[in-house]
């Protein structure tokens, strides 16, 4: 599955269009698939250390050797950050023998715009 299948065009504000705020209205059956798959790539926990690994990680992006240093082999690492590969939340990029890790910011926002409340 590439990031194009996952994340669809930007709107002009640079957000990702996942979904209207829950508050707003109810998921149609493609929004909630897309988001669905968001969030079972944050459901484990491992995902989810790695996750917030790279975003807090100086300048946005983290090298996998910086941190892999969650209690799972380093296959497992590879695969977990695969999933969130998938699931549109991190891009990579390879440069030498590391492979680099970059929370794409749109989805993120996106995601932060579901969950918000009307006020």
């Amino acid at each position: 599955m590439s990031n194009a299948e996952v994340l669809p065009l930007l709107e002009p504000d640079g957000v990702a269009p996942c979904c209207p705020p829950l508050t707003e209205r109810p998921l149609n059956a493609e929004e909630a698939e897309r988001t669905a798959k968001m969030f079972k790539a944050l459901g484990d926990p491992v995902r989810l250390r790695l996750f917030s690994a790279v975003a807090s990680h100086e300048g946005g992006e983290a090298c996998v050797c910086d941190i892999s240093d969650v209690g799972v082999s380093q296959p497992t690492v590879s695969h977990h950050l695969k999933k969130l590969k998938e699931a549109g939340l991190l891009s990579s990029e390879r440069r030498g023998t590391w492979v680099y890790y970059r929370v794409e910011p749109s989805v993120v926002a996106a995601m932060g715009r579901l969950l918000a409340t009307a006020i």
